[in-house]
């Protein structure tokens, strides 16, 4: 099993948020998004964390969005760690499945339950 993620701490990239359960990392005009392993229900963050949820959030994303890129853009460059730029190199082991690098765009604040 690996280890739980509750929290990202990316020394050389500049910390633009955290959501619930995602870290948002500023890349210029781009956007690194980090999922972690933190649960959340009606707006807290549980103190007892999923090892891997993080990277089935991640999965379940880059799924949806490759299946309907053709139908509608998207904002996803890549979930593969070896396609990010260089400043994301050496975090491997956290970024690896559980992240994804993506344009800057206005979201769409919309929340499925």
């Amino acid at each position: 099993m690996s280890s739980v993620i509750m929290e990202t701490e990316l020394k050389n990239l500049t910390l633009l948020g955290r959501g619930k359960v995602r870290d948002i990392y500023d890349l210029g005009d781009r956007l690194l998004i980090v999922a972690t392993d933190r649960i959340s229900a009606f707006d807290v963050v549980m103190p007892n964390p999923i090892p891997d949820k993080g990277r089935v959030l991640t999965q379940l994303s880059r799924f949806w969005f490759e299946l309907t890129q053709e139908i509608i853009p998207n904002h996803l460059i890549s979930t593969d760690v070896r396609d990010f730029p260089p400043e994301c190199q050496g975090y491997e082991e956290v970024l690896t499945g559980r992240s994804m690098l993506v344009l800057k765009s206005k979201p769409l604040p919309v929340e499925c339950v």
